[in-house]
């Protein structure tokens, strides 16, 4: 199997002639920026830069996958959000939000001639061209939920709902939109599976919130976007895990607060990605210790090996690569 085969298969819950490596989510260390000179913000900004960053994913690291939206400002910035992209060591973020109510919200697919979403976009018909058919391009899109946050504020929207569940309701049934228009562009531009983040973790929303707020419109979501789709939720996700497998999307990417063995036997209807430890083993560890954690993770059956979510910009370009090691995919 070639690495894109491996991946798709391995994230639909398909055999593979080995484990998948790879990650939905960003693998960008400042030494990688080094090694390449390339460096952020001007990888977030710039098409060559993006694509030069991500295709790294494969070519320096030996993922199988690889994938170009680094921070969680894209779709957020061309919408109109006002953002502060960061320094070479230094992630993006959003600044003000932008809408209170539902009616604030006016979407089209205007948004997709901002920069901020071209810059993506070309960044991935540029890895297919070079790629072709041999390595999975992941692409990625906030979900609702996380939306909420970047343009209608956190506070505001979390108190909404509790205070007007109704509301709540209708502004994600508003930011949907942004999520599936930007997914469906990914496509078109070449992405052959899409990663849905929706930060719906634990100490922001708690189970019942994810099943009445975020459950019918992850369904919805599963059922419109046309290629393999993965759900990215950080922390503790366990509690929501029978409710995740009801979404009817592919594949989950879960966080290393999650006991491997726990989340491999609750999470029967999706296929697993990730689960290795960003911080005690990719940024602190020795290879040694990575390897074991891999070794643990083909046992429990774990489908794509690889970190949990976006690693810290100061992990040691060595361990990041220490998952093609093992696999001696470099």
């Amino acid at each position: 199997m070639n690495s894109k085969e491996r991946f798709l298969a391995a994230i639909l819950g398909k055999k593979t002639d080995r484990p998948a490596i790879g990650t939905p989510t960003s693998v960008i260390c400042v030494e990688l920026m080094e090694k390449l000179k390339v460096y952020f913000p001007e990888g977030h900004l710039n098409p060559g830069s993006m694509a030069a960053l991500a295709a790294a994913g494969h070519t320096v690291m030996g993922f199988d996958n690889v994938m170009p939206l680094f921070s969680v400002c894209h779709e957020s910035a061309a919408v109109g959000v006002e953002t502060n992209w960061g320094e070479k060591n230094i992630m993006p973020s959003n600044l003000t939000p932008i809408w209170k109510n539902p009616e604030d919200i006016k979407i089209s697919k205007k948004f997709l001639d901002s920069p901020f979403a071209q810059t993506p976009l070309e960044a991935i018909k540029k890895m297919r061209r070079e790629f072709g058919e041999s390595v999975a391009i992941t692409g990625k899109a906030f979900g609702p939920w996380t939306l909420a946050y970047h343009c209608v504020g956190m506070e505001d929207f979390l108190m909404g709902t509790i205070t007007d569940p109704e509301k709540t309701r209708k502004l994600l049934d508003k930011l949907k939109e942004i999520t599936l228009i930007f997914s469906e562009a990914q496509i078109r531009a070449g992405a052959d599976n899409m990663l849905i983040a929706d930060h719906a973790t634990r100490d922001l929303c708690s189970p019942e919130a994810y099943r009445d707020f975020v459950l019918p419109i992850h369904k919805e979501m599963a059922k419109k976007i046309k290629v393999p789709a993965i759900l990215h939720i950080c922390g503790y996700t366990l509690d929501r895990i029978k409710y995740i497998n009801e979404t009817g999307l592919d594949a989950f990417h879960y966080d290393s607060k999650n006991d491997d063995l726990e989340m491999r036997k609750a999470a029967s209807k999706v296929a697993l990605l990730g689960g290795t430890n960003n911080i005690q083993l990719l940024r602190s560890g020795t290879e040694e210790d990575i390897f074991k954690d891999i070794e643990k993770k083909i046992k429990t059956g774990i489908n794509v090996i690889g970190p949990e979510c976006a690693v810290p910009l100061d992990t040691p370009l060595k361990n990041m690569q220490a998952f093609g090691r093992y696999f001696k995919a470099i």
